[in-house]
């Protein structure tokens, strides 16, 4: 194969997953993965990805700037609709669950008055004001306790940094749902803004159980900070089953069409 037939190769993986694998692409493409690592940089140097320890990612998909809540939460509506009614099953009433900031945590929002008893932990703004608002629009359910902690407000509107980190790991939740920019199975659980991954660590540390959420484009993504390896969760939320390597390091909770289920340890 010829050194522009396989640059094309690499970029079509990268137009249908935002994340690629050294070894992947060799084994895909019949070639060494040295020569894969040449391709790469050469791809790299035209700006057409990013190279990261092990693979590839598209360009802007590592990055230490953080996107907005907005410009998140249109995005991938009906996965993270679906992974948070896969979630919100592992609720039972009068837990308390600690809730990270972040989109697809926040899609939680509606979901929660349904459940009674439940007190809710978190740093995200707009999931405690929605269910500020949902208390007062459905006087019938049983809205949550909610407990947010102060802190300085992310572009993502989740509050990080010693204030934040100091209130979360004062209290203790049975369970933690965690969003996350990037998951993968050797870099483990990421984010670009470095105070939110200190952040999220106090939520890991105060756990009794942790559950990330995260849909399928950030599988494989690597960002800038890291928060914990992926072992340390009890359960990966995803809306597509990812490949063998993260069945081995987690149970996944996935959602093939039409019901969400949630596969053991092998």
């Amino acid at each position: 194969m010829l050194a522009a037939e396989r640059h094309a190769a690499i970029l079509d993986h990268l137009t249908r997953q935002p994340a690629v694998r050294v070894r992947g692409l060799a084994v895909a493409l019949g070639v060494s993965e040295m020569t894969v690592r040449r391709d790469i940089d050469t791809l790299e140097a035209r700006g057409a990805l990013v190279r990261v320890h092990g693979g590839a990612v598209r360009p802007g998909s590592l990055s230490s700037v953080e996107a907005g809540f907005e410009a998140n939460r249109t995005r991938g509506g009906e996965a993270k609709r679906r992974i948070a009614a896969a979630a919100a099953s592992l609720l039972t009433p009068g837990m308390t669950v600690s809730i990270t900031g972040g989109t697809t945590t926040f899609a939680l929002a509606p979901l929660l008055p349904r459940i009674p008893g439940l007190t809710v932990i978190t740093n995200s703004l707009p999931l405690a004001d929605e269910l500020h608002r949902l208390r007062g629009a459905s006087p019938g359910d049983t809205a949550p306790q909610v407990l947010l902690s102060g802190g300085q407000l992310t572009p993502s509107k989740a509050l990080v940094g010693p204030l934040a980190t100091g209130a979360i790991a004062s209290l203790r939740a049975d369970l933690c749902f965690m969003g996350a920019h990037g998951v993968d199975a050797e870099a483990g659980i990421t984010t670009p803004n470095l105070a939110e991954a200190d952040t999220n660590q106090a939520f890991a540390r105060t756990c009794g159980q942790l559950v990330v959420l995260a849909d399928a484009t950030k599988i494989g993504v690597v960002s800038l900070a890291r928060v914990s390896a992926l072992d340390a969760a009890a359960a990966l939320v995803t809306d597509r089953q990812p490949d063998d390597r993260y069945a081995a390091l987690t149970r996944i909770l996935s959602d093939p069409v039409p019901d969400p289920h949630l596969e053991e340890r092998p």
